[in-house]
């Protein structure tokens, strides 16, 4: 967990201030933790509250009612060689003829015009808004937080900060940066003096021309203290009653480790305001701190403890892995293994193979050998003599020859 760092940490203490103000006769130099800055830090919840309570102060816009509409068109309908869109009436003019209402014309309506009635607020559980205040004011107590969200606090004395209610008494402006020096917080509001700046875009023409970064959230809990006005005229600083966190303030933007001053009297009322893991809180009926799912989140050191490693089963050394299975159409061992005899009927095939290859080629090669002579002279005069057969045969002076030769019976 992000707080075990804070939680290391039992006690904070307070630091005093000039004695041009007020003094503060408390002896008490050191304040016990409370148990809100050990609760679990949820950046989901924080990040989900903060998005929906920013909807809250959202004024509605619509355009208006008859934009778009103002003209008394109608569609030429087909026939005409022109789109069936609605057309304004009349002639004499560039307007007339022109398409209208639909959201594809010039000086047509939108689509889907917006509405006043949009749903612009939003409903957070009770128990949600608490949850995301007690993550923030916990993630203000680990410094790494706090300075990954670009706060200055390399000068600051420790976090949780932690000043003397001398500070609820300054009324005046240079009192207050005074004061800011002396805790080591004034570099932090002197980064968001030196960021006031010109927003990129066109919210600069809608009433959010400057932007600046946050400065320390100073944090009092007397009601009706003068340090309301003392601070708020330091640029990125603001101030902020103890009964009254607004998680706008301890997350902006929903990012969380805001970097916050509180009073001494502010930081005592923490626990009766959000009670403790086992005590319910004083001022919220039946409120009781979330507990995290795992009070050591390690998980290396959990795995690796000699009381987890002393009843895990050992390490797998042998491996049995699944054998890859292989075709036996392609893969001949594989055959021979289901198949004993495949071997014999393949050794076969080529032999029949090689025999019948061998066979074909004598053929060839007996029909492509050279004739001699005498044997071309025995083939010529047997074909001669068969020449002189069919020509004896074919003399049909004689009808039954004839017949004969065609075997043909009447």
């Amino acid at each position: 967990m992000a707080a075990a760092a804070a939680a290391a940490r039992p006690l904070v203490t307070v630091h005093p201030l000039d004695s041009d103000m007020a003094a503060d006769n408390s002896s008490d130099t050191t304040l016990p933790l409370p148990d809100v800055m050990k609760s679990s830090i949820r950046p989901d919840i924080v990040n989900f509250v903060h998005a929906n309570i920013s909807k809250n102060h959202r004024q509605p816009y619509a355009v208006s009612k008859k934009a778009g509409h103002q003209t008394a068109a109608e569609s030429w309908g087909t026939g005409r060689a022109v789109s069936r869109i609605p057309r304004v009436p009349g002639g004499g003019t560039h307007r007339a003829g022109q398409g209208a209402f639909g959201n594809m014309c010039r000086g047509g309506r939108m689509f889907a015009p917006t509405k006043i009635w949009r749903r612009w607020h939003r409903k957070i559980n009770v128990n949600q808004k608490r949850y995301a205040v007690a993550s923030a004011i916990a993630a203000s107590a680990v410094p790494s937080l706090v300075l990954a969200r670009g706060h200055r606090i390399e000068s600051v004395p420790e976090i949780p900060l932690v000043v003397s209610d001398t500070a609820e008494g300054i009324e005046k402006t240079s009192y207050a940066i005074k004061a800011l020096k002396q805790i080591g917080a004034y570099p932090d509001a002197e980064k968001a003096k030196d960021s006031h700046s010109i927003r990129p875009g066109k919210g600069k023409m809608r009433n959010r021309r400057y932007i600046s970064r946050k400065g320390p959230l100073i944090v009092y809990g007397t009601e009706g203290s003068k340090i309301v006005k003392a601070f708020r005229n330091i640029p990125g600083v603001e101030v902020a009653n103890v009964e009254r966190l607004n998680l706008l303030k301890l997350a902006p933007g929903g990012h969380l480790g805001r970097f916050i001053v509180w009073t001494k009297s502010a930081f005592q009322k923490l626990d009766s305001i959000y009670g403790s893991f086992e005590k319910a809180s004083e001022k919220k009926k039946g409120y009781v701190l979330p507990r995290a799912k795992m009070v050591n989140a390690d998980l290396a050191r959990i795995i690796n403890s000699d009381e987890v490693q002393s009843v895990v089963r050992p390490i797998k050394k042998e491996v049995k892995r699944a054998p890859m299975k292989k075709n036996p159409l392609k893969n001949l061992n594989t055959l021979l293994k289901l198949n004993p005899y495949a071997k014999t009927a393949r050794r076969m095939a080529l032999l029949a193979e090689a025999q019948r290859t061998k066979a074909k080629k004598e053929k060839l090669d007996k029909k492509r050998k050279q004739v001699t002579k005498e044997e071309a002279a025995s083939i010529k005069g047997a074909g001669k003599a068969w020449y002189q057969t069919m020509i004896s045969d074919s003399d049909y002076t004689e009808f039954e020859n004839f017949s004969k030769w065609l075997g043909v019976s009447q």
